[in-house]
């Protein structure tokens, strides 16, 4: 039976951080690069320590030193990295050796942009997002899903993110039937600020889409 993961980013307050969990989401996410949603290790921490056990945190960060990145998530818990910016296939190897699972974003911009996934070959996720000048997320903008019809041969887990809103997420879900998807500023009232009832409105919609592919396969 297939099933959606979803991710909520950008988690800066535990009251949101209790209302993605209450919702049914199956990680969050604490942003480490600059950002309007950008949190401290210790906050992240302390966050990360309120998860019940089946609920992962993800670390997001944008070229950061590889020692830095290990030391965050040992010191916060986190269940993998989350990679957004210009980072190497080496880099992410390196990472990996430190035992390290690494998601690593592609920004979406042209046909061209799968070129990536065939150079990260070890990489435990993709996460394909929308190219938005120099923003590194967060942008509110949805990619061409068209794009990522080729997406299935680099034989990763797919998570799909970029202008994903309750009203949009089902359509994805539907036609890319990901392994995940993630959203952050299509569930907020404002940046770093999730709205409890958008949230619930996604997982809703995630679940909704679900049943109907399981309806179309049965």
């Amino acid at each position: 039976m297939y099933r959606c993961r979803v991710k909520v980013c950008g988690i800066t307050r535990t009251g949101d951080l209790q209302e993605a969990v209450n919702a049914g989401a199956d990680a969050v996410g604490f942003v480490f690069a600059p950002s309007p949603r950008q949190v401290t290790r210790e906050e992240a921490s302390r966050m990360a320590r309120m998860l019940p056990p089946l609920v992962s945190a993800v670390g997001v960060f944008v070229n950061e030193a590889a020692e830095t990145v290990e030391r965050v998530v040992r010191d916060c818990g986190l269940a993998a990295a989350q990679l957004h910016g210009d980072e190497p296939p080496d880099y992410c190897e390196d990472l990996r050796v430190r035992n390290i699972r690494v998601i690593k974003a592609v920004r979406m911009r042209d046909r061209g942009s799968l070129g990536a996934l065939e150079q990260y070959g070890g990489v435990d996720a993709f996460l394909l997002d929308s190219f938005a000048g120099d923003l590194r997320g967060g942008s509110g903008t949805a990619f061409d899903w068209q794009l990522a019809s080729g997406a299935a041969r680099c034989r990763r887990p797919l998570i799909v993110a970029g202008g994903l809103t309750p009203s949009n997420v089902g359509e994805a879900v539907l036609k890319l039937r990901p392994f995940g998807v993630d959203v952050s500023s299509g569930v907020e009232a404002a940046p770093g600020r999730k709205d409890a009832v958008m949230v619930r409105g996604f997982l809703r919609a995630v679940r909704v889409a679900e049943e109907e592919i399981e309806g179309r396969d049965g």
